[in-house]
């Protein structure tokens, strides 16, 4: 009961009470039990309600004695954990759908960023924050993953893409000193240190996107999937069937946000190929595909298992998307859609070879719009422009990294970042390196402009006006529909895509790749031997010549033909001067040292590597044996004779020398 005075109101007590004395007397039950007892009787029942698992959705419950109480899982609610909190669609049928709340309280020390997302998009704004100057705080996805920024400072970025069409729970703490912690399910995704972040009374959360279409485009675009239990801190942000019992911020403005989370009927636009039946999945779908085709539009057909060909003829694998050669303004093709064209054109891929550094490869235009593919000093560039009422005009320009005109095959990808959206930044990839990918900072729309009554110029501009492509181009597509250089009347299908371009210029293709016959009449000279490298040759020189037509005479000294010698060029050979102890054309042999020796006195010659040295007969010394030996005493038996020098004589058996005036040592 409420206490008088100021003291704070007491919870009813809860349970059994036995042996109690008042004034140190017992009190008998049935004394004080009155009528003024509520919810008070004899005895002592107690039985654990919890026992008959009362809360679903995975609540948990616990006892209080006569009753019990769920505490509820999110994103569920009541008393027993049946209901579940209503769900926002965002983005349905692709419209654009955002909400706006106004914080009604201060939010200074700490607080915290709650919801449950569903979504297959890669990306699109979740939430800003805003004061009247400024949005300070973005919750956005990006890559599948999601990312939160605070200000400009350093971003935080799950590593788990949640674009999966599954149901995530995804948490930002943001602590007193600044300290900002991205959760995604149970897991912490990573944490930033920044500056103190402070809410305001009078501040607005943004929740699917901006009110201005750019502003939400840098980070994506609108939002397209599901919202469920979005809470900041413990203030509730319902965007339907608003309850009072709750603390919530009220809702101020909201835009094509629908009730539930029923994903789109893709199905109705016909997205599978070739007869394909399509199945609906939320915010997807499957393609059952026919006999001979496959991928997930059905648009890879097996074309040769039709048996297009007639009796006796190969069919090449790829027919109908085999390669063409283009030489000048005589070979440039054209190509209208056929007005069955549905899809969305947001891609453009080719393969390219040739060796010329400046020509065009595709163009077409209708009105302001135009695309333009073209190579510049060697380099690819892509350029579109495109117009649109809310936008005005946009123009995507965008060039390779590297040469393009080296004579090689080069594939080539032109797309946009977020195909679902009417505008997008656009990423140029040339040969698959994804990692060297252009991508543009300004955004442009689609090629949609191509899908009806619009000539498209293959290998060059219009007649005559130069720029024409010499090399050869293979499988080309917008939007994954083949400019194809075979009609309907070329082969014998049973069956041919509906949405096609065709070909409307009067010319047939130069189908398959070839380059002009450069290795002939043979333009290399002096024996050089040419090599073909489309449209380009190489001369392979025969020894003592270069040039690109072998037509220079190299230095003939320049392979340092001379083993042990200095090399002089003479005329058209060359001449070796070799070192002390070689010979030979190239100074390669070893010389005989003894040849014409000059050892006198009967000296025997003897042999070396690079010289020679002289055993001098008895009484002859030197180099060359050509001094006299002084005269000497010897004494001692047959085989020990022991020599004093300088006229010194042997004294004794012990083979010691008498010196004579003048000498002095041993001997």
């Amino acid at each position: 009961k409420q206490s008088k005075g100021n003291y704070d109101a007491f919870t009813p007590f809860i349970g059994c009470m036995r042996d109690v004395f008042v004034d140190w007397q017992l009190v008998i039950p049935e004394q004080w039990l009155s009528d003024s007892a509520v919810n008070v009787s004899p005895g002592c029942s107690y039985r654990d309600r919890c026992l008959d698992v009362p809360c679903q959705n995975k609540g948990e419950c616990v006892n209080m004695w006569q009753s019990y109480e769920c505490r509820c899982a999110r994103p569920y609610e009541g008393h027993d954990c049946e209901e579940e909190h209503v769900t926002a669609r965002f983005g349905n049928e692709d419209a654009y759908s955002f909400a706006a709340f106004t914080v009604t309280d201060d939010l200074v020390d700490s607080f915290s960023i709650s919801f449950f997302l569903r979504t297959r998009r890669s990306g699109g704004l979740l939430l800003v924050l805003a004061n009247s100057s400024d949005a300070y705080l973005h919750v956005w996805l990006e890559g599948g993953e999601v990312s939160v920024q605070l200000d400009k400072y350093e971003r935080l970025k799950s590593a788990d893409a949640i674009d999966d069409g599954e149901a995530h729970f995804v948490s930002v703490e943001v602590a007193a000193d600044g300290l900002i912690v991205l959760y995604v399910g149970a897991r912490e995704r990573g944490r930033v240190e920044v500056r103190p972040v402070s809410v305001q009374a009078g501040d607005t959360v943004y929740v699917g996107g901006l009110l201005e279409a750019k502003e939400t485009a840098a980070f994506g675009g609108y939002f397209k999937g599901c919202v469920q239990d979005l809470r900041i801190s413990d203030r509730r942000l319902q965007f339907f069937g608003l309850d009072a019992t709750v603390r919530s911020y009220p809702l101020e403005v909201m835009e094509n946000v629908t009730v539930g989370c029923s994903g789109d009927n893709i199905c109705s636009r016909n997205p599978c190929l070739n007869g394909g039946m399509c199945y609906s999945k939320w915010d997807d779908f499957t393609c059952t595909c026919p006999p001979n085709t496959s991928g997930r539009r059905c648009e890879e057909v097996t074309w040769c298992e039709l048996s297009p060909c007639p009796t006796d003829v190969l069919c090449p694998r790829l027919l109908g998307y085999s390669n063409a050669t283009f030489l000048n303004d005589s070979t440039v093709l054209t190509y209208r859609g056929n007005g069955r064209i549905s899809r969305n054109l947001t891609s453009l891929s080719l393969n390219l070879r040739t060796r010329r550094r400046n020509a065009a490869i595709l163009h077409a235009e209708e009105g302001s719009a135009f695309i333009t593919v073209s190579i510049q000093d060697g380099f690819l560039f892509v350029e579109l422009q495109s117009t649109y009422e809310e936008e005005g005009v946009s123009t995507v320009s965008l060039s390779s990294r590297s040469s393009v005109s080296d004579g090689e095959w080069h594939s080539v990808h032109f797309l946009m970042a977020a195909p679902w959206a009417q505008t997008s930044r656009w990423t140029l990839v040339l040969d698959e390196d994804v990692e060297e990918a252009s991508t543009s900072t300004s955004r442009g729309g689609n090629l949609d402009f191509l899908r009806e009554g619009v000539d498209i110029f293959l290998g060059g501009l219009a007649p005559d006006t130069g720029w024409s492509l010499a090399g050869c181009l293979g499988t080309v597509e917008l939007g994954g529909i083949a400019l194809s250089y075979f009609g309907s009347s070329g082969v014998n299908l049973p069956r041919m895509q509906e949405e096609q371009f065709v070909q409307t210029s009067p010319q047939a293709p130069l189908a398959g790749c070839g380059g002009a016959s450069v290795c002939y009449p043979n333009p290399c000279l002096n024996g050089g031997e040419c090599q073909d490298l489309f449209n380009a040759y190489n001369c392979s020189c025969s020894e003592g010549w270069a040039g690109r037509h072998c037509d220079f005479f190299l230095d003939t000294c320049a392979s340092n033909p001379c083993v042990h010698g200095n090399c002089s060029v003479a005329g058209w050979s060359y001449e070796c001067t070799c070192e002390l102890g070689y010979t030979g054309a190239n100074c390669e042999e070893e010389a005989d040292m003894c040849n014409n020796h000059l050892c006198a006195h009967g000296g025997t010659c003897l042999h070396g590597p690079d010289r020679y040295a002289c055993l001098c007969a008895e009484n002859y010394t030197g180099p060359l044996c050509r001094r006299p030996k002084l005269p000497v005493s010897v004494c001692g038996d047959d085989t020990r004779n022991y020599t004093c020098f300088n006229g010194g004589n042997c004294t004794d058996r012990e083979l010691s020398c008498d010196c004579p005036p003048g000498f002095i040592g041993h001997r």
